[in-house]
């Protein structure tokens, strides 16, 4: 039987608009326009899937003055994007719209707080692109295929980059043609439900990239009315990346700001339809509007309910203003980290005061624990080990630094983020074309050597309440030694100490002085025991080695 199913478009001050469709045979329903700005048409259409698209006289000023145009529904949340007549695809079950069917198994499941967050990030179309097709890009089955590694590796949270549909089979997503469908290439929308369903079954939160600052150029909104959304023209030409959201823009006849109304409601879909537990914003500074900010991150913590849900900023180069009292978000990506800790494990500088204002970020202004997300490196950059043979570091020499770079990334205040491939040691720079993760890589000694140790560091950051607080001390700097050591804490008496070499010198019989304690205490990295003793405490630390120190 068939039911009677609406169709609407907004397009506040464009003349006309039509609905073409398979169900009449791609035959133009007239649509009509209410005081509400949208235009509306309705078809009595059967349960079953159809494809759709709109025509509507465009205001945008790079065409015709009411040049009719075919657009996709922005807010059509799939689309068919291997044609090349792009459509709309709408499901009807039971008289109704549906997005698909998937039932959730594990919404019951406890996930970790922000501040015990261990974050992976990842690109879905190479993590992993499956045995049978070397050539083809990976889907989100291929992620969950992958998640037992994930555990074992000891990751409780995943962040994906960007999802929403792009043209094309492969990019990076920060390109999103529709803010509503996820893309194409990567599977249908319930293998994503999916894909969040099996992490929450594992104790996994899924953050996703969101893109707000900006547009592909052939978004339908840009289509319809591109000044009514975005800014006429690039507000930096030398760091744009598409038409700009224009979120300052209010439309006083029908009391809303255009942009704010379309990112809202994309943003509230997403976490209520995919059950999402966190968004990075990307471009933050670009976007630079902490009012919206505000108003969008108090939005996704509404539509997230009582689950913790973690709003992090890309703001380049990052600031404290962005987290701290009167800051939109929850954390920031903490580039000054990234920059300092490579440029000492390559041994291109040695400066105390840098590396500890990363190390404890309150000395950069930020004021807790989730305010900076850490990280090595990630997809803006190379990896590590394609830096260090850069400047001629490589083999065992470029394992051990890369060795000290991850007690830094685990030990610092913060929260620490992996990009894939990272732990496996992959030699990689950045690109745009496809680069799969070589997971043969754990075949050999070094790598599964680097991943054992990301490992064993990431039990210790997530069971040892010493890491989680914003407690940092630094008792011992040896500037001739290039030697570094600081103390974690909580006030339960959890006690963490790393003593990191800076240097190519092996130090023998180095003593600490000013230890924290007395007493005994548990090497992580090495598995032993050792004693304190006069506040002082004797090791031998390697060239370019840290020593992990665990109260016992």
């Amino acid at each position: 039987m068939a039911s009677p199913i609406e169709f609407q478009l907004f397009a506040p001050y464009n003349n006309g608009a039509e609905l073409l469709g398979s169900f009449p045979d791609w035959q133009a329903v007239p649509m009509q326009k209410g005081e509400d700005g949208y235009f509306r048409a309705t078809v009595d259409l059967e349960d079953g899937t159809y494809q759709y698209k709109f025509r509507v006289q465009s205001k945008s000023w790079f065409l015709e003055p009411d040049e009719w145009v075919s657009v996709t529904d922005p807010y059509a949340t799939n689309v068919d994007g291997n044609s090349s007549d792009e459509n709309s695809i709408l499901c009807v079950k039971d008289g109704d719209r549906i997005v698909d069917t998937y039932v959730w198994q594990h919404d019951d499941k406890p996930l970790p707080a922000d501040h015990e967050l261990i974050i992976y990030e990842l690109h879905v179309a190479d993590f992993f692109a499956g045995d049978q097709d070397p050539m083809g890009h990976g889907q989100y089955h291929h992620v969950i295929e992958k998640l037992d590694y994930l555990c074992e590796l000891g990751i409780n949270a995943i962040e994906l980059m960007p999802l929403k549909e792009y043209p094309g089979s492969y990019s990076w997503g920060y390109n999103p043609r529709h803010f509503f469908a996820p893309e194409t290439s990567y599977g249908p929308p319930q293998e994503l439900k999916r894909l969040v369903d099996e992490c929450h079954a594992r104790g996994i939160r899924v953050i996703i990239d969101g893109i707000y600052n900006h547009s592909e150029a052939s978004c339908p909104l840009t289509q319809i009315d591109h000044d009514y959304w975005y800014h006429h023209e690039p507000r930096d030409p030398d760091n744009n990346w598409g038409p700009e959201f224009n979120y300052e823009h209010y439309d006083e006849h029908l009391e809303t700001y255009p942009a704010r109304r379309f990112i809202g409601d994309t943003v509230r879909y997403w976490i209520s339809n995919y059950h999402l537990d966190g968004i990075r914003y990307d471009a933050a500074r670009q976007i630079g509007n902490y009012d919206f900010m505000h108003w969008i991150v108090q939005e996704a913590k509404q539509a997230a309910g009582v689950k913790p849900f973690y709003n992090v900023a890309e703001h380049l180069p990052e600031t404290p203003s962005i987290t701290n009292v009167d800051g939109p978000m929850d954390g920031c990506w903490h580039d000054s980290f990234y920059h300092c800790v490579l440029e000492h494990i390559t041994g291109e500088t040695f400066d105390l005061e840098r590396l500890k204002d990363v190390l404890d970020a309150k000395r950069q202004g930020f004021m807790g624990v989730t305010n900076v997300v850490n990280y090595l490196t990630n997809h803006d950059h190379n990896h590590v080990m394609a830096d260090l043979a850069d400047r001629g570091i490589f083999d065992d020499d470029a394992f051990r630094r890369r060795k000290l770079g991850t007690v830094l990334v685990m030990t610092a205040m913060g929260v620490p983020l992996i990009w894939m491939g990272e732990e496996l040691g992959e030699y990689k720079y950045k690109s745009l074309e496809p680069a799969k993760v070589d997971w043969s890589l754990l075949n050999n000694d070094s790598n599964r050597s680097l991943f054992d140790y990301y490992k064993g560091l990431i039990y210790l950051r997530k069971t040892n309440p010493a890491l989680h607080t914003e407690n940092i001390e630094f008792f011992h700097e040896n500037p001739e030694s290039k030697v570094l050591a600081y103390t974690r804490w909580n006030e339960e008496g959890s006690r963490v100490v790393v003593v990191a070499n800076f240097s190519d010198q092996f130090l023998a019989g180095y003593t600490i002085p000013d230890f924290p304690a007395d007493g005994t205490w548990h090497e992580w990295t090495g598995n032993y025991t050792v004693e304190s003793g006069d506040r002082q405490l004797m090791t031998d630390l390697g060239e370019y080695e840290a020593k992990v120190f665990v109260w016992q």
